[in-house]
């Protein structure tokens, strides 16, 4: 990939892909990232990257244009930049939550544009991260294919055949890295209230997470599979599981991930409400 990737807001996501991108060998000078705050684009100067505290500059220079900036800033940051942007016509990748493809491009001035909406969550950071991203009819093959590119450099990234899933993504993989915290919060306190003390506790709940996902990513069979596995009939692990299966665990899981996706679409509507 040798179009310039201009990365509107050099926050912790955007640091995530370029840093990812630089680790798949990317050429540090076709990343370019603009931030109003110096010392976070100094940071990006060390490593070799061009940096700009104008977002006008950046615009002009980039093939692919990747918004990473907070949903509130969305509007004042794209205005001005609209007339430019429909000039070039670059591809554009929005990590912003929430913003919905016509929203953008409303903002730009409305028509139609070669967007792709993507979904990524903050184990991004450490080059983890689950990404769901959907494409406008106008962006090409190429273009989805350089959008793999970028959003795959932290993560296994996937592309949905529907906008509106987006919504099911955050709810799922977006937000889902929380839930999993709050397990091993639970577990951890659960085993500390057994008698272990909180580092024996805290490095075995995390051990445990570590090893059961790392299990369930390389098997051959699924995770239902694996869970009857390790389930002995009269055991230790089958008292455990009645309890949470008593406790409504499963239809739990379902109402909040509904609860979620339902909260996404309505900050999405509210965004692009303000938008107008």
């Amino acid at each position: 990939m040798s179009d310039c990737v201009g990365f509107l807001g050099a926050g912790n996501m955007a640091s995530a892909l370029a840093g990812g991108l630089l680790a798949r060998g990317h050429v540090p000078s076709d990343l370019m990232l603009a931030d109003p705050l110096p010392a976070v684009l100094a940071e990006h100067a060390r490593r070799g990257c061009r940096t700009s505290s104008d977002n006008a500059e950046l615009v002009q220079q980039a093939q692919i244009l990747v918004l990473a900036v907070k949903p509130q800033m969305l509007a004042a940051v794209l205005a001005p930049l609209a007339e430019r942007l429909r000039e070039r016509r670059p591809l554009i990748i929005s990590i912003v939550a929430g913003a919905t493809i016509e929203g953008i491009a409303q903002l730009l001035g409305g028509g139609a544009w070669a967007i792709v909406r993507a979904m990524p969550n903050t184990p991004a950071l450490v080059q983890s991260a689950a990404t769901g991203y959907y494409c406008s009819p106008q962006v090409s093959e190429a273009q989805r294919q350089q959008a793999q590119q970028i959003l795959s450099a932290v993560g296994l990234a996937l592309c949905v055949e529907d906008e509106a899933l987006i919504d099911a993504v955050t709810a799922l993989s977006g937000s889902g890295p929380a839930y999993f915290f709050l397990v091993m919060q639970a577990m951890q306190q659960a085993g500390m209230a057994l008698g272990l003390d909180a580092r024996t506790a805290r490095s075995l709940t995390l051990q445990t997470a570590l090893g059961a996902a790392q299990m369930a990513v390389t098997a051959d069979v699924g995770v239902d599979e694996l869970r009857r596995r390790v389930t002995s009939p009269g055991g230790t692990t089958e008292a455990a599981i009645a309890v949470l299966s008593s406790a409504g665990l499963v239809e739990s899981f379902d109402r909040a991930l509904h609860a979620a996706q339902a909260r996404a679409a309505e900050l999405g509507r509210q965004l692009q409400e303000a938008a107008r």
